[in-house]
């Protein structure tokens, strides 16, 4: 039966409105949901070792800067929050900030977590006891998630989590399970992820349309977009040179897409091939136009979900053809413990499957109505795990880009520029692809020269550890310019970037033309005996020419 026509039947009316009928139809429908999802061998097996590349990505990307983020000496030092959060929740803290940090939070377990994390990641590329790989991988990435306060306020970290969770209960059983033709691929949970694929797409372009951004509707909203974004490329740097006519038709193709081609996922097959076929294309352009962590190459991976067995085996040798039945596990081996046990984790799922799809569904209602009195207590339940999410990339465009420079002083008047290992800086320097590596801190200074440094008081905090010479902290940065001991002023500054045109790139070798606007945050001085106060605070305007 296709993926569809099951709730179709259900719904269609062909049965008699009688109490014996609607009986059936919902046996009909919940038999359907519970079972298995026939031709998804293989786009299960590819979608898994996909996700374990994927959290191999985030945990290598916390093995270089976790310490620097929350560690003891880092900028928000996780010990003081957890006890922060036990003052105000009390004993609900642990459903709140669901971590394992709980236990210990200094520099050991800080490491066992991106330890722990990756070694889960490669024995699920394995394919090693992929359902206790991917515990790993949730409860470790979670463990960070839930204690990174400023560091954990991505989209893509919802993502990861959410995908996570559901592929628990759509993967095989087993140490070795191969394909899994033994335990074929659960269809409520196959639905969820290509629920979870829909959602991203579709409610990112609801964002844009009906969150008041002009610019999208005027088609505008890629013009510079390519520049403006948290950290571009050098591919973006050209398909900025591009004519309006190629963004404006950028602008409505992304509205098409996200808005209505993400409907052809409930179409007949050959539709859903169409659209993986379009969609894939499209996130392999974001990704070489900017970097957005690994959120792209999840959202790819999960347009896998679109596929089946049949396409694949046009391409497979004979000797690794697909079997044409997906037999289920002999009963003889499960025994009476292994029916429980199989009840159990099929009920359990079915829950879960429930509150995830009301919590997500729900919050996709309130897009279009926010005053619809649907119950707020089973959404707000799971918030802390993240693991039913709503999205709205994009939704608002940055109208201009702005960098942060922390820079040190010895004498308060001479200035050095702590170098960054990501974000754009030296105008000569091109813009770098590194996705899906995610640097957390180039990433949140973006989001923070949106807005003042009273909103992002982590910008201070790693003023202070610069002056203490934090080496966590220094190792976020590409260099120390100084290397004989902390100075003894650090300020921030703000500059405004814009790309070159391509007469400036050939004249001067510049990818960038850069205005100092003036102080981000408070300038901080070390005194004698160690402590730190503030010398001034920003007010008045530094300003320089281009350069």
């Amino acid at each position: 039966m296709a993926c569809f026509e099951a709730p179709l039947l259900f719904f269609s009316g062909q049965f008699p409105l009688s109490s014996r009928a609607m009986r059936k139809r919902i046996t009909i429908a919940r038999d359907w949901l519970l079972g298995s999802a026939p031709g998804r061998l293989l786009p299960r097996w590819l979608f898994l070792r996909g996700l374990g590349l994927i959290y191999f990505s985030a945990f290598y990307s916390l093995a270089f800067q976790i310490q620097g983020l929350i560690g003891p000496n880092g900028i928000l030092p996780v010990k003081p929050y957890l006890e922060a959060v036990t003052l105000h929740l009390g004993s609900a803290r642990f459903w709140y900030a669901p971590t394992a940090l709980w236990f210990s939070s200094g520099t050991h377990a800080l490491a066992a977590l991106w330890i722990m994390g990756m070694i889960a990641s490669i024995l699920l590329v394995l394919n090693l006891w992929p359902r206790g790989s991917l515990v790993i991988c949730i409860l470790c990435y979670l463990s960070f998630i839930a204690a990174a306060q400023d560091f954990s306020s991505y989209q893509s970290d919802g993502m990861l989590l959410e995908a996570g969770f559901l592929s628990f209960f759509f993967a095989p059983r087993g140490l070795q399970p191969g394909l899994g033709e033994r335990h074929p691929p659960s269809r409520v949970f196959y639905l969820l992820l290509l629920w979870l694929w829909f959602r991203i797409y579709f409610e990112s372009g609801v964002a844009k349309w009906m969150g008041g951004d002009p610019q999208w509707r005027h088609l505008t909203a890629m013009d510079q977009y390519y520049q403006n974004g948290p950290l571009p490329t050098w591919i973006g740097w050209y398909v900025e040179q591009l004519p309006h006519w190629f963004h404006a038709a950028a602008a409505a193709l992304t509205l098409a897409l996200e808005i209505f081609l993400v409907w052809l996922a409930v179409l007949p097959r050959r539709w859903r091939i169409l659209c993986f076929c379009i969609v894939t294309p499209w996130q392999a352009m974001i990704i070489l136009t900017a970097n957005y962590t690994f959120l792209n190459y999840l959202v790819l991976l999960l347009g896998v979900s679109l596929l089946d067995d049949r396409l694949f085996a046009r391409w497979m040798p004979h000797r690794l053809s697909l079997p044409s039945a997906e037999p289920p596990l002999p009963a003889t081996q499960n025994g009476h413990f292994g029916h429980a046990a199989k009840a159990l984790h099929r009920w359990v799922g079915m829950f879960f499957a429930a509150w995830i799809f009301y919590a997500t569904a729900a919050q996709l209602v309130w897009m279009f109505s926010p005053a619809l009195p649907l119950p707020a207590g089973p959404v707000q339940a799971l918030e802390p795990f993240r693991i039913a999410n709503q999205f709205g990339l994009f939704g608002r465009m940055t109208l201009g880009r702005y960098e942060i420079e922390f820079q040190g002083s010895e004498d308060g008047l001479t200035w050095t520029a702590y170098p960054f290992r990501y974000k754009p800086q030296d105008p000569k320097d091109a813009p770098r692809i590194y996705a899906p590596y995610q640097p957390r801190f180039d990433w949140n200074l973006w989001f923070a020269s949106l807005g003042s440094w009273r909103e992002n008081l982590f910008v201070l905090h790693a003023q202070e550890r610069l002056l203490e010479g934090s080496g966590a902290v220094v190792s976020l940065f590409a260099g120390n310019p100084f290397p004989k001991g902390p100075p003894r002023y650090v300020r921030t500054v703000v500059w405004q970037y814009w790309f070159t045109d391509r007469a400036t790139k050939r004249a001067k070798h510049v990818w960038w033309r850069r205005k100092m606007l003036g102080l981000y945050s408070p300038t901080l001085e070390r005194g004698p005996d160690g402590s730190i106060g503030i010398v001034r605070f920003p007010g008045g305007t530094i300003m320089a020419p281009p350069e």
